[in-house]
């Protein structure tokens, strides 16, 4: 706006030109902020169910009602505290355990109203499995079998007052009982030490070393899961528990992480065949003339029109006979697959190999490039490959990067075939179909923290590949779109 148009408009408005300066300034303001709040309300919206999701992971109990953002895990002094106790039980502060020679110092606090006579707490390590599913069959060292406990005894006592459901203040006594659980002799490092606490009747529990896990026999149990986790066993337990409780019986193996090693290689081999087929395939239809072009560019649009699903009898029967039969010799014996493809990683990526989406968005891209560096490179002496290689494929980045997270984010989360050809045994499964099985063996039983901490971390690596490729990904979205 020129200073002529301003003093016009500021003296329209009878007010000085300063003052009408200052005015547009916060208008300017005004509506950038709006923008941003608009922005940031949707932003919330469609991340805040992943947010819930990651912070109910954390709880002992997901289910909890009504759910709240003040939780144990989340308390710095249960940091520290678990630490200490990590660092006793088994001299890692980080993901604690119960080794011999263990000395485990533990205090809970509780209120005892006038006229009520309280007695030592009961203490008792409980031999506990630690969950549900493939946790309940696996061979494990319980502590209970190699821990001791002390005697309860009153470490401090002190007048005070509490509030009941009215609000109405209740005299009565602070008291602290002290214990030590011990590891004597010698002995397996036993992962967890879980831990009940039982209280007289009339007595009100207050607090402990460590927050408890959950509040058992009408407030009169406080029972702990572990009370020598360490600081990331204790605020990420449940993520803990993914990988050291769903292992196979037979073999012992984590079968979580062979779960997201196959994922993994899975995604790798996809975007290695989508990228090599995609680029040759895209570079012919836009550069090359040759009989049948558009018709072939026809199919693969028609391609991208049929689901799955309608071929999934003849991929299936493809799948499992092997490919091709010359007189007993099935083609899939070259992939050391005599007996068929199935239950393979070969056979998945074999059947999603070929990506049509992928061809479109390449060729579209490469109709975007100036045809004059081909040329030059052509003079120059270049033939068709060497002009593909050296000079287009460097320019197409960022359709590259594109294909790269489109594809991971597609085998990652491929559950269709995933689901038909990877049956038997747990170990060949990729991450989806594992986290169906989380579904089938701890839904059942509301051991929710399990489910979603193997869904969190499942999100994780789609999560970090989009940002490392944002860039490359929005260029190539766009190009793909343009035309010549």
């Amino acid at each position: 706006m020129t200073t002529a148009t301003l003093a016009a408009k500021a003296k329209a408005a009878g007010i000085s030109e300063e003052a009408f300066r200052r005015w547009q300034a916060r208008r300017r303001w005004s509506r950038a902020a709006l923008v941003y709040a608009v922005m940031l309300f949707f932003g919330i919206l469609l991340v805040g169910p992943l947010l819930f999701a990651t912070v109910s992971s954390l709880k002992s109990d997901p289910l909890e009602y009504p759910p709240s953002l003040n939780i144990a895990q989340l308390d710095p002094r249960n940091w520290a505290a678990a630490a200490r106790l990590g660092v006793a039980g088994a001299r890692d502060r980080w993901f604690g355990g119960f080794a011999p020679g263990a000395v485990v110092p533990f205090e809970v606090r509780y209120f005892v109203p006038d006229g009520v006579e309280a007695a030592p707490p009961e203490v008792v390590v409980p031999r506990r499995r630690p969950g549900a599913g493939l946790g309940a069959v696996l061979r494990i060292d319980f502590a209970a079998d190699y821990a001791s406990v002390s005697d309860v005894r009153l470490v401090e006592s002190q007048a005070g007052t509490v509030l009941d459901a009215d609000g109405e203040a209740v005299p009565g006594t602070f008291l602290t009982y002290g214990f030590e659980i011990t590891y004597e002799g010698e002995g397996p490092e036993v992962q967890r030490l879980p831990l009940d606490v039982t209280a007289s009747p009339g007595v009100r529990f207050v607090g402990s070393t460590l927050a408890p896990t959950r509040m058992e026999r009408r407030g009169r149990t406080a029972s702990f899961d572990d009370v020598a986790p360490g600081v990331l066993g204790y605020v990420f337990h449940n993520y803990v528990r993914v990988f050291n409780e769903v292992r196979s019986p037979s073999t012992g193996q984590s079968l979580f992480l062979n779960w997201i090693l196959n994922s993994f290689s899975y995604a790798f081999f996809r975007i290695v065949t989508s990228i090599a087929i995609a680029t040759m395939a895209g570079y012919a239809l836009a550069r090359l003339r040759f009989r049948g072009r558009e018709l072939i560019f026809i199919l693969v649009l028609f391609a991208q029109m049929i689901p799955d699903q309608v071929l999934f009898i003849s991929n299936y029967l493809v799948l499992r006979d092997g490919l091709i039969d010359f007189g007993g010799f099935k083609l899939s014996a070259l992939w050391g697959q005599p007996g068929g493809l199935l239950n393979s990683m070969t056979g998945l990526v074999f059947i999603s190999a070929l990506q049509t989406a992928t061809v479109f968005m390449m060729k579209q891209f490469f109709e975007t490039l100036p045809r004059e560096v081909e040329e030059a490179a052509s003079i120059d002496g270049a033939s068709h490959w060497q002009r593909f290689s050296r000079v287009v494929l460097p320019m197409a980045r960022p359709a590259l990067g594109a294909v790269v997270v489109l594809q991971f984010q597609g085998a990652w989360n491929e559950f269709f075939w995933s689901f038909v050809i990877l049956t038997s045994p747990e170990q060949v499964k990729t991450l989806p179909i594992g986290l169906l099985s989380f579904r089938n063996t701890y839904g059942g039983i509301g051991d929710w923290g399990l489910i979603l901490s193997g869904a969190v971390l499942s999100a994780l690596p789609v999560i970090v590949l989009f940002f490392v490729f944002q860039r490359y990904f929005l260029e190539g979205v766009s190009f793909g779109g343009g035309k010549e």
